[in-house]
């Protein structure tokens, strides 16, 4: 009796893969059989040491280098990628830029540049105007996510995934995760694992498109507005003085 052939994976291109949370989606993607392109910017010897990682596992693993704040060149990334893996239909954006400033603070070079470069996270959900460019960045392809996959249904399914405190600067404080914690419902920071899961998960289910997935323990939906039965409390009972 012969064995039904395996169906290929198809292979993705990651960009913003050589560090932190790129790095790590790469790797989930590649243990499931991808074939990953792996896109850097400027960090080369990282992206160097993540692509043997992922060809440890036994996967193809190619690097590909590119400015993505370079718009002329991001077609010709993407048919980069296409050649050294012919199979590619997956793309996973995870390239990231971070600056402060409010509006009143923010020039066009900044705006463009957090436009060009930004995932998503679980800020979408915020409006915090000390981040103004990074959020409107967020906020604007939390849009486009749910546009995109109309327009492109039903050949090509797009989703969105919004980590909350899963990879902290390693310049934060132990008292301010420990702050942060508090605002979370499940009272717990994430880890890379877990926005690897809701990858895999949202790349398997075909019945998924234009969907935002937030995997932030609940921080995103915790701000319920403050109201007389919540006055003096922090779980929405009234207090006995009232």
């Amino acid at each position: 009796m012969s064995e039904t052939p395996s169906v290929r994976a198809a292979a993705a291109l990651v960009t913003g893969a050589a560090v932190r949370l790129g790095r790590e989606l790469a790797l989930a993607l590649a243990d499931a059989g991808h074939d990953i392109a792996l896109h850097y910017g400027s960090s080369a010897e990282a992206a160097e040491q993540t692509c043997a990682e992922i060809r440890a596992r036994g996967v193809s693993c190619q690097v590909l280098q590119q400015d993505l704040r370079a718009v002329d060149g991001l077609e010709g990334l993407v048919a980069r990628a296409r050649q050294e893996l012919p199979h590619l239909g997956v793309l996973v954006n995870s390239a990231s830029a971070y600056a402060e400033g409010t509006i009143g603070e923010t020039t066009p070079a900044v705006f463009d540049e957090q436009v060009a470069v930004n995932l998503l996270d679980n800020k979408v959900a915020f409006n915090q105007f000390p981040y103004a460019a990074y959020l409107l960045a967020k906020k604007a392809l939390a849009e486009l996510t749910r546009m995109a996959a109309m327009e492109l249904a039903p050949r090509i399914r797009v989703n969105a995934i919004a980590p909350g405190v899963v990879l902290p600067a390693s310049s934060r404080s132990p008292e301010y995760l420990a702050w942060r914690r508090e605002g979370i419902p499940l009272r717990q920071t994430g880890d890379v694992a877990r926005v690897g899961e809701a990858l895999l998960f949202l790349q398997r289910n075909t019945f998924m498109t234009g969907q935002v997935l937030f995997v932030d323990g609940g921080e995103s939906v915790a701000h319920v507005g403050r109201n007389f039965a919540s006055r003096g409390t922090s779980k929405g009972r009234r207090s006995p003085e009232e």
